[in-house]
C-alpha cells in the first residue's frame, strides 16, 4: 500500500519538535563539511521541504526567506573580513594587493590590507557557506514549525520561558504583516507609501495594533492562571537545578565535540549523558508547574519518519566524515583543488527529502477580515 500524504488537520499534523529534530539533523550534517556542492545540496533539500510543506499564509512560514538572505550576508561578510584582515591560509595565487596599514606591536598577527590570495578567498567562501547552511537549516525549522504547537511540547519547567520566546517569535511577523497590509491599503487609496510622513502615518496604527495584541495576550494569560506554581521541597529544587545546569553544560560540551573534527569520539557520549541529566531535571522542575495540556501533539509514524530522516542524515554524514570520504567533505584550498560531489554523502543528504513526501499537506491560513 502506497504511503500518501493526507491533508493536515489538528490530529495528524507533524509536531513542531519533529520539524526541529529534522532541521537540527541537517544542521549537524552541514557542520561536518565545507564542500560547497554538498552544502548547496543541503540547502536545496531544506528549501524543497519548506516549499512543499510550509503552511501558506502563516506568519512563521515567511521567515525562511529572511534566513536565506541572512546566510548570503554572512558569506559576503566572511569574505570581506578575510580580505580586509588577512588570513593564516598560505597562498601563491595573488589576486590583488591592497594598501597595508601598519599596526602597533601589540596587534601582531593581524593586518589591514596587503596581499589577497585566491586561497584565502576560497577558504573564506567555504567557511561562510558552512555557517550560512546552518542558519538556513534553522530557518527551515522556523518556517515549518508552528510556535504555538512547539510551546505545547515544552516540559512544564520551561513553559514560562517558552511563552516569552513564542511571543517574541510571533510579534515580529505580525508587525511585518500589519505594515504590508497598511502599505497596500494606502497604495489602493492613492496615498504615498514612502517618506517620513507616510512612515509616521503607518507606524501609529502598527504600534496601536501591537499594543492591543499585548493587552489581549496579558488578559488571556492572567485568566488562565499563568505564573502559578506549586510548593516543592527545597532538596528537590536543589537537585533540579544541579541536574538541569549540569545536563545543559554536558550537552554544550558534547555539541562542541560533534562540531569539532577531532571531538566525535567523546561528543556523542557527553550529549547523551547531558540530555539524560537535563531531562531528569526538567521532569523534576515540571512538578512546580500547575497546568494541563489541551489536545497534546501526537507522535505518529509520519512524525517519527520526519525526525528520523534528519537524524539519519546527521549520522550518515558523520560516518562518512570519519571514513574514506573525509577528504571529499573538506576540499583543500592550499593547493587549490576543485571540489567534487561525493556519491554516498550526497545520497545520505537526499534522505532529508523524506518529509516532503510523508508529512501531511498543510492547508492555507486565511487572514482575518479587518
Amino acid at each position: 500500500m502506497r504511503l500518501r500524504a493526507p491533508e493536515a488537520h489538528r490530529s495528524n499534523a507533524v509536531p513542531a519538535g519533529a520539524w526541529w529534530l529534522w532541521a537540527l539533523g541537517l544542521a549537524v550534517a552541514a557542520s561536518r563539511t565545507t564542500n560547497p556542492l554538498l552544502l548547496g545540496l543541503l540547502v536545496g533539500v531544506a528549501g524543497y521541504v519548506v516549499a512543499a510543506r510550509h503552511q501558506p499564509g502563516a506568519p512563521w512560514a515567511r521567515s525562511y526567506g529572511m534566513f536565506v538572505k541572512l546566510g548570503l550576508f554572512v558569506v559576503a561578510l566572511r569574505v570581506v573580513f578575510s580580505v580586509a584582515l588577512g588570513s593564516p591560509i598560505p597562498g601563491t595565487h595573488v589576486l590583488v594587493t591592497l594598501p597595508e596599514v601598519p599596526l602597533p606591536e601589540w596587534a601582531q598577527g593581524l593586518r589591514l590590507g596587503g596581499r589577497v590570495t585566491a586561497e584565502q578567498v576560497v577558504f573564506a567562501l567555504y567557511d561562510g557557506a558552512k555557517l550560512a547552511a546552518l542558519l538556513i537549516c534553522v530557518g527551515a525549522a522556523n518556517a515549518l514549525a508552528n510556535p504555538a504547537r512547539l510551546l505545547k511540547s515544552l516540559p512544564g519547567a520551561l513553559y514560562e520561558a517558552g511563552v516569552a520566546v513564542v511571543v517574541a517569535m510571533t510579534f515580529a511577523p505580525s508587525m511585518v504583516a500589519d505594515v504590508a497590509r497598511l502599505r497596500t491599503t494606502r497604495r489602493l487609496r492613492g496615498r504615498p507609501t514612502s517618506g517620513v510622513k507616510a512612515v509616521l502615518q503607518i507606524g501609529l496604527p502598527v504600534l496601536e495594533g501591537a499594543l492591543e495584541r499585548s493587552v489581549a495576550l496579558a488578559a488571556s494569560m492572567d485568566a488562565r492562571g499563568y505564573g502559578r506554581t506549586a510548593a516543592v521541597p527545597a532538596p528537590v529544587r536543589l537537585l533540579t537545578n544541579v541536574l538541569t545546569l549540569g545536563g545543559l553544560l554536558g550537552v554544550c560540551a558534547g555539541a562542541y565535540g560533534l562540531v569539532a573534527v577531532e571531538g566525535a569520539g567523546y561528543g556523542l557520549p557527553l550529549v547523551a549523558a547531558g540530555l539524560a541529566a537535563a531531562v531528569a531535571g526538567l521532569w523534576l522542575g515540571g512538578r512546580r508547574s500547575v497546568r494541563t495540556r489541551y489536545r497534546p501533539d501526537r507522535w505518529g509514524p509520519r512524525a517519527w519518519l520526519v525526525a528520523g530522516s534528519g537524524a539519519a542524515v546527521a549520522g550518515l554524514v558523520i560516518w562518512a566524515a570519519t571514513g574514506s570520504a573525509a577528504e571529499a567533505l573538506r576540499p583543500g584550498v592550499a593547493p587549490l583543488v576543485a571540489p567534487e560531489l561525493p556519491v554516498w554523502p550526497a545520497l545520505s543528504v537526499l534522505v532529508g527529502l523524506v518529509p516532503a513526501f510523508v508529512a501531511p499537506v498543510p492547508g492555507e491560513v486565511k487572514e482575518p477580515v479587518r
